[in-house]
């Protein structure tokens, strides 16, 4: 679906989530890098991308991920997402 339309960010967001079923954190990063380039998300895909950088090994890149979500969850109302987030970062990169 996605060689047909390569700028469908509803088809890319679901190809990252199953990318993210099977483990494959490389894949999960690239296209939700492009996803968020060329789509208005609303915060869930921060969230997806961050564990994909720490299941990866880059912890700064992660937590850089969180912040950004918590900003754009902020920003679109869902203050919910946003704790989910300041919670992950106290809890799992918390010094």
């Amino acid at each position: 679906m996605l060689e047909a339309d390569p700028s469908n960010t509803m088809v890319m967001f679901g190809l990252a989530k199953e990318y993210e079923k099977l483990g494959q954190h490389g894949d999960v990063i690239r296209i939700l890098e492009t996803y968020l380039a060329k789509s208005d998300d609303e915060g869930n895909a921060y969230g997806t991308l961050a564990n994909a950088y720490a299941l990866s090994g880059d912890r700064d890149k992660a937590i850089e991920v969180y912040r950004r979500g918590i900003d754009v969850s902020m920003a679109h109302g869902h203050p919910s997402m946003a704790n989910e987030y300041r919670m992950t970062l106290d809890l799992d990169f918390g010094e």
